[in-house]
């Protein structure tokens, strides 16, 4: 079969750090591994060069309120309608809906070419969390009619794929998540890196990974490790990553360790040095962290959403508490820091089931959507 041609429009990509970013890394290498070309469309970040990648079209971009280092990008409509009628696409593949996104939905629907949507965040579910509840049914409204225009909208859950369905989405379908079992291997844990976090062998370091932002739970986490300290008072609370409420955690906590945004190697050496891992999130669409938390040996305490609904079975690989309930996520969270032995049994586990889950699978299943949708064998929105 010939080669595909596919324009990635994205307002974030690496090396900027979130799953999002990390997902589309991923995916770019892997498609043009497999001998398909593709074309990033997506801001200029920070004072990076106009040439930074062959054939990229960089465009000029704003910084998002409380996230230093991402910017959104501003529409290009012009620009996107000349390169793609010398250097039409085959495809075009968007990942975030903000105004470059609807500038790329307008210029592919004017020229006819497919436009296939990911839906990776669950904004609508965020305002609640910064003091603008009375915006979720509005931007959720405008989600849902950006998505509507494009062919095809891929989620990476069955679980999400029916919420959507329910609220009017169509042409929705799933392309899962995996996870690199040869970088996250229990194999990391790093003795030194547990001294530098001040935790003892017998003592125990509580990771979580992920944005620190009130969107993702930070006060339940910090309820359960304190529930935890309270038994065991030589535990540490590892945090790994940045974002806007780490200011103000550092202030009322400077006993947890704030390792910072971690990547690569170094991000693999945090989860396997640790020995629990907790994500109290409600807001993911996925939660790519949790599979690396698995991956890297660790038995892990989750709501039964997302990532752990998928992966996660209740004391066999880990922990789930039903979805909101608090103080069965904490209660949860203090029995397996008193339970070596659970946690050593999840642990292993949980590398099982992370070492079926491979990313060459899933872009071999995206490059048959795409062959599907242009081929006529999936409905037209």
């Amino acid at each position: 079969m010939r080669p595909l041609h596919i324009a990635l429009v994205t307002e974030t990509y690496p090396p900027e750090i979130n799953g999002v970013a990390t997902t589309l890394g991923r995916m770019a290498s892997a498609l043009r591994g497999r001998g398909h070309g593709v074309s990033l469309v997506r801001p200029r970040q920070g004072r990076e060069p106009g040439g930074a990648e062959a054939g990229a079209i960089l465009v000029r971009g704003l910084p998002v309120p409380g996230y230093p280092g991402l910017r959104f990008g501003l529409p290009c409509r012009r620009r996107l309608l000349r390169r793609w009628q010398v250097q039409r696409p085959d495809i075009v593949h968007i990942a975030t809906e903000g105004p470059l996104g609807w500038s790329a939905m307008a210029v592919a629907r004017r020229l006819g070419i497919p436009v296939v949507a990911g839906f990776h965040t669950n904004f609508h579910s965020y305002s609640r969390h910064y003091g603008v509840g009375w915006l979720q049914g509005p931007i959720n409204a405008y989600l849902r009619h950006f998505h509507n225009r494009a062919q095809l909208t891929l989620v990476p859950t069955r679980q999400l794929q029916q919420a959507l369905q329910d609220d009017r989405y169509r042409h929705v379908a799933v392309m899962a998540r995996g996870v690199d079992t040869a970088l996250f291997d229990p194999a990391r844990r790093d003795t030194a890196l547990r001294r530098a976090w001040g935790v003892q062998d017998s003592e125990l370091a509580v990771l979580h990974v992920g944005r620190l932002a009130p969107e993702k739970n930070l006060g339940l986490l910090v309820r359960a490790f304190e529930a935890i300290r309270q038994q065991h008072p030589g535990s540490r609370l590892v945090l790994v990553g940045d974002g806007p409420a780490a200011r103000a955690l550092r202030c009322e906590h400077p006993e947890f360790v704030f390792a910072g945004a971690r990547v690569g190697e170094v991000l693999a050496r945090h989860y396997a040095s640790a020995d629990l891992f907790l994500f109290p999130s409600l807001t993911e669409t996925f939660g790519n962290v949790l599979l690396e938390a698995m991956a890297s040996g660790l038995a892990a305490v989750a709501f039964d959403d997302a990532a752990a609904a998928l992966h996660l079975v209740h004391r066999r690989n880990g922990l789930k508490a039903s979805k909101g309930e608090k103080g069965a996520f904490v209660r949860l969270a203090v029995a397996l820091a008193a339970a070596p032995a659970d946690r050593a049994r999840y642990g292993s586990a949980a590398r099982q089931t992370a070492l079926a889950l491979t990313w060459e699978a899933v872009f071999d299943g995206l490059v048959e959507d795409y062959r599907a949708l242009l081929a006529g064998r999936i409905e037209s929105a």
